[in-house]
């Protein structure tokens, strides 16, 4: 799905393919990707070039739960092994496989356990704790760029949308995403702690809410606005021009 490189000076670039198809080329960002399980062997060419040219970049894939099942992403956990890459691959469960649970497509414990067979270190942590995933995915990157190769980490999350616009949902139990709003929101839990923390004031959180809203309505406006694209735009960035 996703391709991302950490770098002190770039910070963070991502490149996902699935259904967001976005791409910043001068971030880092590799492109999209129409593949289930694309990203992990992008994620080794990442690395690969890190690694060659000396850098202190580190590659990090991300994965659903399905597309783990897919035979690019296992080999691309050994070939990361055995080139021993700066690579992270983290693993997003949300527990389906489009529609699919994973009692009926994934088999054994954690999808982190994988990683034993490759030598490398699986880790498992609530994806909706962000600080949990911050400090298990930084201990990944210190690790990859101290030497110390590749690392799986699969985040427990959940999803209250379909896998697509209009999905019914009707392979969900009854109740079970309203469940989900009410105990696993991991917005209202970052916020009861860093507010009752006294780290972050609760208006400062409400004004970057606000501000983030008026960018989307203005992004909305715009488009809106704009004229309609014309015949010769549908060829172009499709091919490279030399």
């Amino acid at each position: 799905m996703m391709a991302e490189i950490y770098g002190k000076r770039d910070g963070l670039c991502r490149g996902k393919g699935g259904s967001m198809h976005i791409a910043d080329v001068d971030k880092g960002m590799l492109g999209a990707n129409g593949i289930v399980g694309g990203g992990p062997p992008m994620n080794c060419g990442v690395g690969l070039s890190a690694k060659i040219r000396g850098t202190d970049q580190v590659g990090v894939s991300f994965t659903g739960d399905g597309g783990s099942n897919q035979g690019t992403f296992l080999e691309s956990l050994n070939l990361a092994a055995v080139w021993h890459l700066p690579c992270i691959f983290v693993v997003e469960n949300n527990g389906y496989a489009e529609s699919t649970s994973d009692r009926f497509h994934a088999s054994g414990v954690d999808i982190a356990k994988r990683a034993d067979g490759f030598g490398m270190p699986g880790v498992v942590v609530d994806g909706h704790d962000f600080f949990a995933v911050y400090e298990a995915a930084g201990a990944a990157i210190d690790r990859a760029r101290s030497g110390g190769g590749p690392s799986l980490l699969e985040c427990k999350v959940n999803r209250y949308y379909g896998h697509f616009e209009g999905d019914q949902q009707t392979y969900r139990a009854p109740g079970e995403v309203d469940e989900l709003r009410r105990t696993r929101d991991c917005l209202e839990g970052f916020t009861a702690r860093v507010t009752s923390a006294g780290t972050v004031a609760a208006d400062d959180l409400r004004r970057v809410d606000q501000e983030v809203q008026a960018l989307i309505d203005e992004a909305v406006e715009r488009a809106k606005a704009a004229p309609d694209p014309e015949p010769s735009d549908l060829l172009t960035d499709v091919y490279v021009k030399y």
